[in-house]
């Protein structure tokens, strides 16, 4: 019996809407839906969502809740990510969503690691991979394999080289940055993967070496978009695509010398993405160099799909994959 069920992820730049039904262990796309919301503006510095920011969101769920009812959904599951659980008033928020007929839930980043890497590996059965989300407030990485009955994860580390918290920490200063701001976000972003590496390497030597880097998130999907000049976006064109760590660093220094309005004219560039491109591309071009991979694979598979199988998982009966129980509202 096919389960369909609507997740909607609350992030630190986007809101994400999935439509989708669930049949032995499968995900069928409905549709998916992103909406560049910023719940995370000035929240590293502050520790508080704005009421504007909240606003945002509040209208945004609310178009999202509309478009559930319209195709016939009863199970929504949300979650809301690392801008929420930075936030020290995060409760006032949840509180609104509720009025929709939501239980929000503010999700660890190993929650959120795994999730993705359950989104991810669907596409890489039996295969040791590591996946990376780069999202505004945050990166997870994670590595292991999902095999015929489990899923193994041994290692999942989730990281603040958020693409709005680097913009917000050293990119906001001067527009375009200057060379020493965009040395500095390189160095923070270096600094944790490293450790990240570190960390990887007796793993790697007693489960086995990653088969590749697989990444998803905004900044992942937009550098694929501009490489194209994808007008308009097709995920078709974009999930599983490769990107070279020098297509990355090239990418950089066009977009390192451009102003933000600048920015938010090229082709493949949605506008409101303009202002934390350049700080998702360093992330990303020090992901790479530090993890020693040469090339990642950008997924479009990530945490809505990771929630819709662990979502399904559990109105069925049966464990969750992730070891997570998500809470799932009936309309």
């Amino acid at each position: 019996m096919a389960i369909h069920v609507a997740c909607i992820d609350i992030g630190t730049v986007t809101v994400r809407l999935s439509l989708a039904s669930v049949q032995d262990g499968v995900v069928h796309l409905d549709s998916k839906v992103s909406t560049i919301c910023n719940l995370g503006e000035n929240v590293d510095k502050s520790r508080l969502l704005s009421q504007q920011a909240c606003e945002r969101v509040e209208d945004c769920v609310a178009r999202y809740m509309k478009e559930i009812r319209d195709n016939s959904f009863k199970l929504v599951c949300c979650t809301m990510t690392s801008a929420a659980r930075d936030a020290e008033n995060s409760s006032l928020l949840i509180g609104a969503l509720r009025e929709f007929g939501l239980e929000p839930q503010v999700i660890p980043g190993e929650v959120e690691g795994r999730l993705t890497f359950l989104g991810v590996a669907q596409d890489f059965h039996s295969q040791r991979i590591i996946v990376a989300d780069n999202g505004g407030g945050s990166t997870e990485i994670a590595y292991g394999a999902l095999l015929q009955n489990s899923l193994s994860v041994p290692f999942v580390r989730s990281t603040e080289a958020g693409c709005r918290r680097l913009t917000e920490k050293f990119l906001s200063r001067a527009d375009p940055p200057t060379a020493e701001d965009r040395s500095q976000a390189h160095g923070f972003a270096a600094s944790i993967f490293s450790v990240v590496e570190k960390d990887l390497v007796g793993l790697q030597e007693k489960f086995g070496q990653a088969a590749r880097l697989l990444v998803c998130g905004g900044t992942a999907t937009s550098l694929v978009a501009l490489e194209k000049s994808l007008v308009p976006y097709d995920s078709s064109r974009v999930h599983l695509q490769t990107l070279s760590l020098d297509t990355v660093d090239r990418l950089e220094g066009q977009l390192a010398f451009l102003t933000c309005s600048e920015r938010a004219c090229l082709p493949g560039l949605q506008p409101k993405r303009a202002p934390v491109i350049l700080a998702g591309t360093i992330i990303l071009s020090e992901l790479m160099e530090q993890l020693n991979f040469s090339a990642m694979t950008v997924s479009e598979s990530d945490l809505l799909i990771g929630l819709s199988l662990v979502s399904a998982a559990v109105v069925q009966g049966f464990n969750s994959p992730v070891g997570w129980i998500p809470n799932v509202a009936e309309l």
